[in-house]
C-alpha cells in the first residue's frame, strides 16, 4: 500500500537538490539569490534541448533572450554615454556593438561558467550551437530583469559582466586603429594598400557601405558599416585577421 512512497520521496529529494545546486550557482553568477527559479531554468534552456524533449517553443530561452538583449544594450549604452561625454553617436554605437556582439557575449558566458548550466541537445555531435552560451547570457539578463527589476539587473551587468571581463581602454584603442595598423604594416612591407567602397545599400534613411581592402591589388577582406569610415575599419579588422597580424 505504501510501497511507492520511497521512490517518490527520492524523486522530489533529487529534484530539490538540483534546484538548490542551481540556486547556489546562479547566486554566485548574478550576485543575489534568485526568487523565481522557473525564469532562470527557462533562460538556460536552449531551443535544441526543448525540441529534443518535445517541449513547446515557449519552453525555451528565445523570448528571454530578446528581452535581455534590449536591457543589456540599454545598460551598456548608458555606461558609454556617461564615460565618453564628448564622443559622437557613431563612436558610441561602434563600441557598444563590440561589447554586446555574439563573440564577446560567448566569451563572457564561458568566463562566468554559464556554459556549465545551459541545457542543450548534445545527442547529435555534428550539431554546433556556436551562439548558445551568448544567447543564454542574454536570456539570463532577461530573467534577472523580470525577477529583480532594472536596478539589480543594471548592477549585475556592470559589476559582474562588464567591469571584470571587458577592457574598455583596450577596446576603444583597438577599435580606432584597425585601419592605421594595417596601413602601417603594408608600408613596412613595401606593399601598396587601398580601401575601395564597392557597394552602397540604402536602408530607409541610412546607407550601408561595403568596403574591400586590397594589398598590391589583391583583395584580402570585405567589411560593412553604416558610414565609409566604419566600413573601412571593418574591412581593416578582417584584413588583419586574414594576415594573422595581432
Amino acid at each position: 500500500m505504501f510501497g511507492p512512497i520511497k521512490p517518490v520521496r527520492r524523486f522530489y529529494h533529487s529534484l530539490f537538490t538540483r534546484d538548490r545546486e542551481l540556486l547556489r550557482a546562479l547566486s554566485g553568477i548574478i550576485g543575489s539569490t534568485p526568487d523565481n527559479i522557473r525564469l532562470y531554468k527557462l533562460a538556460l534552456t536552449h531551443t535544441s534541448f526543448a525540441r529534443q524533449a518535445a517541449a513547446s517553443k515557449h519552453d525555451t530561452n528565445e523570448r528571454l533572450e530578446f528581452l535581455g538583449d534590449a536591457v543589456l544594450g540599454a545598460v551598456v549604452a548608458e555606461l558609454l554615454f556617461k564615460k565618453f561625454p564628448y564622443e559622437d553617436e557613431g563612436f558610441l554605437t561602434e563600441i557598444r556593438s563590440r561589447i554586446v556582439n555574439r563573440e564577446s557575449l560567448n566569451s563572457i558566458a564561458l568566463k562566468i561558467g554559464l556554459n556549465l548550466l545551459v541545457k542543450v541537445d548534445t545527442s547529435n555531435q555534428s550539431m554546433r550551437h556556436k551562439s548558445v552560451n551568448g544567447n543564454a547570457l542574454e536570456a539570463l539578463v532577461g530573467a534577472v530583469y523580470l525577477d529583480k527589476g532594472y536596478n539589480t539587473t543594471r548592477l549585475f551587468i556592470l559589476n559582474k559582466l562588464i567591469k571584470p571581463h571587458v577592457d574598455l581602454h583596450t577596446l576603444v584603442n583597438t577599435t580606432a586603429n584597425f585601419k592605421s595598423k594595417l596601413i602601417e604594416w603594408a608600408q613596412s612591407q613595401n606593399l601598396n594598400i587601398r580601401f575601395d567602397i564597392i557597394k552602397r545599400k540604402q536602408q530607409g534613411n541610412t546607407t550601408e557601405f561595403t568596403c574591400e581592402v586590397y594589398i598590391d591589388d589583391k583583395p584580402i577582406a570585405i567589411g560593412v558599416g553604416l558610414s565609409k569610415k566604419k566600413a573601412d575599419q571593418s574591412a581593416a579588422e578582417k584584413g588583419l585577421e586574414f594576415l594573422k597580424i595581432s
